[in-house]
């Protein structure tokens, strides 16, 4: 106050003197505050560091009771350590039970009426929260009650005890927090075979394994750990102490002229700074984006064809090749119905709006998440050639690639796609953006019948969404596409037949009806669409409109209808770009390059030469057909294997993961294999009988996590990979062993009937042949005889 009073009688330039050294000794002081809390957070940092790092370390241990999956409770000891929660059956003789990795989990209090405190342990997308080995390396834990996978709920004998519990866990929490950020920056394991106490040596390998495997070199750092982990946002007071902490500091000279300066040295901003990621470095394809693209009018006007009369005896002379109801697939048809592209890429028409799968992934209400799904789904139709074209039928072997990148997330969706099959023909698709946390897959087998004067071609087959963060499947089938006016009136093609989108974890389901124009029908009748969206069996919400323009909704709950869906042209234009392989780097069978001749020819009108160049495609796959057929050689497809058992195409090189981020650093394509640039190898999850060429990589470098063959399998040591393999071949074994027998149990059966029959025909031939005539005059002997003595009987008695 003094100080004050006396500042008010200077004038002048001895004022301002007296308050800008004012300012300078405030400055000083807040500097030498800032410097003691970077020391004392310095100082926090190292103890809480040691306690982790020192394997003897027991947070907690005492007697808990642990409710089972048959719902009853058991006696466990429980000792809880920085990360992790070992459960024992004693603590003398170290029975172990299991370990919870506390890296994933969420901790909540829990009602009950027993006595004592009850709270509840669980991961939050209902994975497992359980370590694979045991302190020691144990495989298999002592026996008890089988508890929950996803969760424990757990009782202490007080209140205070509970409370206590709480804390501790929480502790732990945060601490494994702090362990696996740091984990990943030291980048390999502290060396604990010094301790003396062995138990636990495995302790950080069990959370390692848990996504955290490291093969950098990195030494443990506290001024990094410090700037990454425990940079602290509360240093500042207000919002002007922080800009002008970002500031450089000044001569003093030149501070006394300024009013807002830094007060902290570079060497201390540096400290709060953030390093920039290492460079990706990955060989990938090459995509570059489609240059044209042909949308289509909404409405019937895009889907008639005024067919010339060149062409219309075209049409008559394939009329006389087939008949009412036949399969039009071994059919040739005339090129100037064909749309200038392959089947395999008219598929990825589905996926220039796959942004709201990365919003439905993110969607925590199942409802919204079924509602943005059948959103997707609708976004797909609109994209249609003008006129009634059909794309070309693929080559066996035949393959098509692209992919979109999403600007809002920095992502890419993957489309790979591959004929599977010719006779049938059958087209198998994989779609993956695991950033974004979706993949989806299917087959299609593509059938036409022929009616007269329409046809139908026929979409057989299923696709299979999954969300990877939730282990949700949403299975979708396809409507068919109907053409009529062949013979007369004018050539038109509609969508119709019914579509169900199910997801059978939620219980939430979709059906949507495509509607034919009616014979009677107006312009308004055409490409209608009516649909519900249901829970069980009660409707939530009815879908009504047309699927190349706006689809309205109206909420059963509040009876308010909005609009769900419209192609506008701002819609259009914010659509995702689609990206091609470059024509350089495709392979003979892919689709641009293989049928480039016959695109040529078409685009410039040449419909003989086009019918050529189809032919000769065509001949040389009949050729091959036959070629394989006298060598007694099957077709083996490059991406795409067929499960024995049920039939379904799956991708090779499928990872269906969820993204981790601190792990993962960009997916990428290279040869038609998906892959994910890894920071750390980790566990794979992948299809099984993959062929797999395990490959050595040198320390530091980075892994893929898709199991290519010419590239590093992220699927850990040689030794587990082997160990994987002779898993999946016993299982195979074991698989093909039960097939046999049932196959032998069918062939015992099948001979058991034969010799049934055989015994049949056997007696019916040496049975004497029946005396119808003898028998019932026998009959009738026998019943006069009968009457003859009732009446003695009755006379006797009368």
């Amino acid at each position: 106050m003094a100080h004050r009073s006396e500042s008010k009688l200077f004038n002048g330039s001895e004022k301002d003197i007296s308050l800008s050294a004012s300012k300078l000794t405030k400055k000083e002081s807040l500097k030498v505050q800032k410097k003691n809390y970077r020391e004392e957070k310095k100082r926090a940092t190292k103890e809480l560091l040691s306690t982790i790092t020192d394997p003897s370390v027991i947070v907690m241990a005492d007697w808990l009771k642990i409710r089972g999956t048959l719902k009853s409770w058991t006696k466990l000891w429980c000792v809880l350590k920085p990360g992790v929660l070992l459960v024992y059956k004693t603590p003398k003789n170290g029975q172990w039970v299991g370990t919870v990795l506390l890296n994933a989990c969420e901790l909540i209090e829990r009602p009950s009426k027993k006595d004592g405190f009850c709270f509840k342990l669980f991961h939050p997308l209902e994975q497992s929260i359980w370590a694979i080995k045991g302190p020691k390396g144990e495989a298999v834990g002592s026996i008890t009650q089988p508890l929950p996978s996803s969760y424990l709920i757990i009782r202490a004998a007080s209140e205070s005890d509970g409370r206590c519990w709480m804390d501790a866990l929480e502790l732990a929490l945060k601490c494994s927090s702090l362990l696996k950020r740091t984990m990943i920056r030291e980048g390999k394991e502290h060396d604990l075979n010094s301790s003396a106490d062995s138990t636990h040596v495995s302790l950080y390998g069990l959370l390692r394994a848990n996504n955290l495997h490291s093969g950098e070199n990195l030494p443990l750092n506290d001024n990094e750990i410090e700037r990454h982990h425990f940079k602290d946002h509360d240093m500042y007071s207000d919002k002007s102490d922080k800009e002008n902490d970002h500031d450089h500091e000044e001569s003093d000279n030149d501070g006394l002229g300024k009013s807002e300066e830094s007060d902290s040295d570079t060497s201390e901003r540096q400290d709060d700074s953030y390093i920039d990621p290492e460079p990706i470095d990955v060989k990938e394809t090459t995509y570059v984006e489609q240059s044209h693209e042909e949308l289509g009018e909404a409405g019937e006007a895009a889907q008639t064809e005024v067919v010339s009369e060149e062409n219309k005896s075209l049409i008559w002379t394939l009329l006389k090749q087939v008949r009412p109801g036949m399969d039009l697939s071994k059919v040739v048809l005339p090129t100037f119905i064909l749309e200038p592209r392959s089947f395999l890429d008219k598929l990825s028409d589905y996926y220039y709006h796959a942004d709201f799968l990365s919003e439905a992934a993110l969607e925590e209400n199942a409802y919204n998440r079924m509602k943005k799904v059948v959103k997707w789904y609708l976004s797909g139709f609109y994209k249609k050639p003008k006129g009634l074209k059909k794309p070309y039928n693929p080559i066996l072997g035949e393959t098509f690639r692209c992919m979109w990148i999403h600007p809002r997330t920095n992502s890419k969706t993957f489309y790979i796609a591959e004929q599977v099959s010719h006779h049938p023909p059958i087209s198998a698709f994989y779609v993956s953006n695991r950033k974004d946390g979706f993949c989806l897959s299917g087959s299609i087998l593509a059938k036409s019948k022929f009616y007269g004067n329409s046809l139908s071609a026929i979409l057989d087959g299923e696709g299979r969404l999954t969300f990877l963060n939730r282990g949700e499947d949403y299975v979708m089938t396809m409507p068919y596409a109907h053409c009529k006016g062949i013979l007369y009136g004018t050539m038109t093609l509609e969508l119709g037949g019914t579509v169900n989108i199910t997801c059978e974890k939620t219980g939430y389901s979709a059906t949507i009806e495509f509607k034919l124009r009616p014979f009677l029908g107006n312009n308004d009748s055409v490409n209608q669409i009516s649909g519900k969206i249901k829970l069980g069996k009660e409707v939530l919400a009815i879908l009504e409109g047309h699927w190349d323009s706006e689809v309205t909704i109206n909420e059963k709950k509040t009876d308010v209808s909005e609009t769900f869906w419209n192609p506008t042209s701002d819609i259009k234009q914010r659509r995702l770009p689609r990206y091609t392989v470059k024509f350089e780097e495709q392979d003979d069978f892919e689709s641009e390059k293989l049928w480039q001749q016959v695109t040529r020819a078409i685009n410039n009108k040449d419909q003989t030469e086009a019918t050529q160049e189809k032919y000769v495609l065509e001949e040389a796959q009949r050729r091959s057909a036959k070629e394989r057929k006298l060598k007694g050689e099957e077709w083996t497809c490059k991406l795409f294997d067929q499960d024995s058992v049920t039939g379904e195409w799956h991708y090779k090189y499928a990872d269906t993961r969820p993204w981790d981020p601190l792990n993962d650093m960009i997916q990428f394509e290279k040869d038609g294999t998906i892959q994910t640039k890894v920071r750390h190898r980790t566990p794979m999850v992948s299809v099984p009988k993959i062929k797999r060429k395990p490959a050595g990589q040198k320390k530091g470098e980075c892994g893929f996590s898709s199991p290519e063959p010419d590239n590093q399998d992220s699927s850990g040591s040689e030794a587990q990979l082997l160990k994987h393999n002779t898993r999946i071949r016993k299982k195979g074994a074991d698989l093909g062993e039960l097939q046999s027998a049932i196959e032998s149990i069918k062939e015992t059966q099948e001979e058991i009937k034969r010799d049934i029959m055989a015994l049949r025909n056997r007696v019916t031939s040496n049975a004497p042949p029946v005396d119808y005539h003898f028998l019932q005059f026998k009959h009738y002997v026998f019943i006069s005889v009968v009457v003859l003595l009732q009446l003695i009987i009755n006379f006797l008695f009368k």
